[in-house]
């Protein structure tokens, strides 16, 4: 029980909450087992309530990598409807600006170059941000104003995946694609892309359809995850710890080796790559290291022991 279940989180559901629902599965397993042990669990990148899709579950000692996957890139379909914009940038919250104008597709198309690569964006008022202790969201709602400082963030790609017709050759809304770095928020994102095209507009639809290694096609339910739970069989719904570092090549230590990573030790004399390593005792992952200049680090370790039958 040491590794990942990726939700596809539904629509009104906090991340926070998501994680509460997978430790009241844990708990109806563990009942239906007779079982003791408990499970940290904990969520690898926030989605909205608005928001659904891709939301990994850490179990165990993946909760170790959860931080990985917050800096992990992430991307996203979502659906900017124009003419309105709503203090929270999406269609929970109330109407602040308005506008006649609509854009055509070719308008569309012509202003998302200027908003791929790096760019500088605001974040929501609305938004877990912290403010002089504060969540900025907090401050919103007693209807302080909220001053929110540019941020530098990556936009990988921006593509056009549906549209809306609205009067003549307009459009009433426009569904776009983004594969985004760390910390973009995509209300943002529509917002300001609206404003470009000499609009006002909102997010009505927001579905994360990747983060980091894990893709909405390995991607369950809840009623899914309760079912199993029910069953008894919730580590069959599970990806590998390994999982969430599939990109990270693997190290093959010798069990006395793999002690000393485990008590923090450095290995010196080693001729492998500089970079980020996956070591492994046999089958089981020791932990995350990095190489240089001869020496092996851990950077993340993980406490799991192995078997004769793993090595």
């Amino acid at each position: 029980m040491h590794g990942w279940i990726i939700l596809d989180k539904p629509h009104g559901l906090g991340s926070t909450q998501a994680v509460s629902a997978v430790k009241r599965a844990l708990r109806t397993q563990r009942e239906l087992l007779g079982g003791t042990e408990k499970w940290k669990v904990g969520h690898g990148g926030t989605l909205d309530p608005l928001a659904t899709g891709v939301l990994p579950i850490a179990i165990g000692e993946a909760t170790k990598l959860a931080g990985r996957m917050l800096d992990s890139d992430k991307i996203y379909d979502f659906t900017i409807r124009f003419g309105e914009q709503t203090d929270t940038l999406d269609l929970e919250g109330k109407v602040i600006a308005q506008s006649d104008h609509l854009p055509t597709l070719a308008e569309v198309e012509a202003i998302l170059p200027s908003f791929t690569g790096a760019i500088e964006q605001a974040p929501p008022a609305y938004s877990a941000i912290l403010i002089d202790g504060h969540r900025a969201y907090d401050l919103a709602r007693k209807g302080e104003v909220v001053e929110m400082k540019l941020r530098s963030v990556t936009i990988h790609g921006l593509e056009i995946a549906g549209q809306e017709q609205g009067a003549g050759q307009r459009l009433a809304s426009v569904t776009l694609t983004a594969h985004v770095s760390k910390g973009t928020y995509i209300r943002s994102l529509a917002r300001d892309i609206s404003l470009a095209l000499g609009t006002v507009g909102h997010v009505t639809m927001l579905r994360r359809i990747k983060a980091g290694p894990f893709r909405l096609e390995t991607a369950i339910s809840l009623d899914k995850l309760d079912e199993a739970a029910r069953g008894g069989d919730i580590g069959g719904l599970m990806l590998p710890l390994t999982a969430g570092l599939d990109d990270i090549p693997a190290l093959a230590v010798s069990p006395d080796q793999a002690l000393a990573l485990r008590q923090g030790k450095v290995l010196s004399g080693s001729d492998i790559a500089t970079g980020l390593h996956l070591a492994f005792d046999g089958i089981i992952p020791v932990a995350l290291v990095e190489a240089q200049d001869g020496d092996i680090r851990v950077v993340r370790g993980f406490n799991l022991m192995p078997k004769e039958e793993d090595r």
